[in-house]
């Protein structure tokens, strides 16, 4: 009997997990798994205590930007014997790159997300944009967000166009404007360069634009559910993952849903959007290798990916499970093309793994970028 743990207790998302332990149980004969619900956060301490102790789970969930830090730790198990080319070609390229540390391979993508452009075509139509037609540039993005601004006074708003840092951060903006993330791939800064300093002064003007009090009462409304302004339809356009469009079917279904690939910085830069996701590991020291291996390929394989990819309404890494998902009976016509939008953005979509030679350097970057 495996032991096998996630973070996944919510009520839409054990169900799921369950579900497919479950499947999986039964087709096999001779391997079993127990699922083991741990807080966010509070698993991988464990795992880590659990691989310190010697008696670590037989397979986890963890993070994907973190895989080869936690090979070049030895935290977890190289799956290097159970792979060929063929089955490393199933799962999005720019994924599967983040599984590879010195050679070794150290888990097997699950899920994914992207960032896309989510707009109201009602307000498109009501301020004369073609609502079929959504921005292209970063130029765009303030011309139709001015005209879709309704001003009360000089200095208050009931409805704002567009502000860029509600759902995603500055740095989803940098990626975006070079095409490629800040640091290079051996850890090297490529931070403080003429196209990132104009980024940060756009998001200083489109702060400036609506002003701090604006900008905090929104916000306010932003770490809602239900009362998020994009759903009250305070908001024409927002950036966000994949996974906002189930919060928008949920509490808003009283407009037409525009969705877009994230605008170009300037014409020719490219749509680059970001992405993170989870992958399956064997955590190392585990003592049923070839069993918890049985599981994972039943997990990232086509049957468990299509359940949780379409159930969810999540990105899974598996491609044609992906694909399958935006064809299922599962979702309907306007749920297909919505996923069908956020396949197709995978090869706009980048990772941004942790370099190992600078494991952390959020921890100097963020808040410099906080102080702009």
């Amino acid at each position: 009997t495996l032991d096998f743990w996630t973070f996944w207790g919510s009520e839409l998302r054990r169900p799921i997990i369950d579900r497919i332990v479950d499947d999986f149980n039964k087709d096999s004969e001779s391997t079993k798994v127990n699922h083991t619900y741990n807080p966010y956060g509070d698993i991988w301490t464990k795992e880590l205590a659990a691989i310190s102790a010697g008696n670590p789970p037989d397979v986890v969930i963890n993070e994907i930007n973190d895989t080869a830090i936690r090979g070049m730790k030895k935290r977890a198990e190289d799956l290097s014997q159970y792979i060929d080319e063929e089955f490393a070609d199933k799962y999005f390229p720019h994924l599967w790159e983040t599984m590879i540390y010195d050679g070794g391979v150290y888990g097997i993508p699950f899920t994914t997300d992207t960032r896309v452009l989510f707009y109201n075509k009602n307000h498109f139509k009501e301020v004369g944009l073609d609502p079929e037609a959504a921005p292209k540039t970063w130029e765009d993005l303030v011309d139709y967000g001015n005209k879709l601004d309704i001003r009360d006074d000089e200095d208050t708003f009931s409805r704002l166009g567009f502000y860029p840092l509600y759902n995603v951060g500055s740095d989803v903006w940098l990626i975006n404007a070079n095409g490629k993330n800040y640091l290079d791939k051996d850890g090297t800064p490529n931070i403080d360069t003429e196209t990132n300093v104009d980024v940060m002064n756009w998001l200083v003007e489109r702060r400036n634009h609506y002003g701090k009090n604006t900008i905090d009462r929104f916000q306010s409304q932003v770490d809602g559910d239900q009362s998020h302004p994009f759903l009250t339809q305070q908001l024409s356009m927002v950036v966000a993952t994949g996974t906002f469009y189930k919060q928008i079917k949920d509490y808003a279904q009283d407009f037409d849903l525009g969705v877009a690939l994230i605008p170009e910085y300037k014409p020719g830069t490219g749509n680059t959007s970001w992405g993170g996701g989870f992958v399956v590991e064997i955590p190392y020291g585990a003592k049923n290798k070839n069993q918890s291996w049985e599981f994972i390929e039943y997990l990232t394989e086509q049957h468990a990916q299509v359940l949780w990819g379409s159930l969810n309404f999540d990105n899974v890494a598996h491609i044609e499970a992906a694909e399958s998902v935006a064809s299922s009976s599962e979702l309907n016509e306007k749920d297909q093309s919505v996923y069908d939008v956020l396949n197709k953005n995978m090869e706009h979509t980048i990772l941004t793994p942790m370099p190992v030679k600078m494991p952390n350097y959020y921890e100097v970057a963020n808040p410099i970028l906080e102080d702009i």
